[in-house]
């Protein structure tokens, strides 16, 4: 055990420096095969997508699958590469955060995307009680003895938040900034369209940004940015069942 525990140190360590170098590319994956396709292509780490997990176990994406499935798929990702990996753990699944901690630790994960969409109530948790939650995983993760990456997605932008669309970048800020002081390695707001916008926060934020390409934001500009982690979601699986569903159509004529 204590070898596992060291293997999985070296990785998080790696996946953090990750953040702070050449900017971190994720094409997000959804099982065992999608992420030997993305290792042995030569990227450093491997993210899962929970829209694209979900999909594939035949459930809803926003914590619509139960939490077993979503990690006994997030643990065969982590045994099938070699490169440190990344589970997409939504908004916690409502574990406490040493729960979460040690499942992810137990399959083989050295980072998490955890979000401030509250999936029971509707809307967004509450900007303090998310950010000490997330101070709590940060603990439970040093009491561990793993420096699990944190990636703390903010959902400002997303239709769903309710957050007024001249007041998204300002509450990204805020709670951005609350989540790197509990201890988050990086900061996610995702749905940024606007290169303005994505440019402020970078600015705004005392930490490295994830960023997502857009029809304004190619990977050059994000780079030229400042975005320190690029992901991609579910992209990679819609444009794969996009293709086989062309492809067994045309059997038919």
């Amino acid at each position: 055990m204590a070898a596992d525990m060291a293997d999985l140190k070296t990785r998080a360590v790696r996946l953090r420096e990750l953040h702070h170098g050449e900017m971190l590319v994720l094409p997000n994956v959804w099982d065992a095969a999608s992420a030997a396709v993305v290792a042995e292509a030569g990227f450093p780490a491997v993210a899962t997508a929970s829209a694209a997990v979900s999909a594939m176990l035949g459930h809803p994406d926003g914590e619509g699958a139960p939490w077993q499935e979503m990690f006994a798929a997030a643990g065969r990702v982590a045994r099938a590469v070699p490169v440190p990996v990344t589970v997409d753990a939504e908004a916690g699944y409502g574990m406490r955060p040493r729960e979460l901690v040690d499942r992810l630790l137990a399959i083989g994960a050295v980072g998490c995307n955890v979000e401030d969409t509250d999936h029971r109530a509707g809307g967004l948790a509450d900007a303090g009680a998310h950010a000490q939650w997330l101070a709590d995983v940060r603990s439970a993760a040093d009491d561990a003895g793993v420096p699990l990456v944190v990636n703390a997605r903010v959902d400002t932008f997303l239709p769903r938040s309710g957050t007024p669309e001249p007041d998204r970048v300002a509450e990204a800020i805020r709670r951005g900034r609350l989540y790197r002081e509990a201890g988050a390695d990086c900061v996610y707001p995702i749905g940024v369209r606007s290169k303005d916008d994505i440019a402020t926060l970078v600015t705004e934020l005392p930490c490295p940004v994830n960023g997502n390409t857009g029809e304004e934001l190619d990977l050059a500009t994000l780079r030229e940015l400042g975005v320190a982690r690029v992901s991609y979601g579910p992209r990679f699986y819609r444009a794969a069942m996009a293709d086989l569903r062309t492809t067994v159509q045309q059997l038919l004529t």
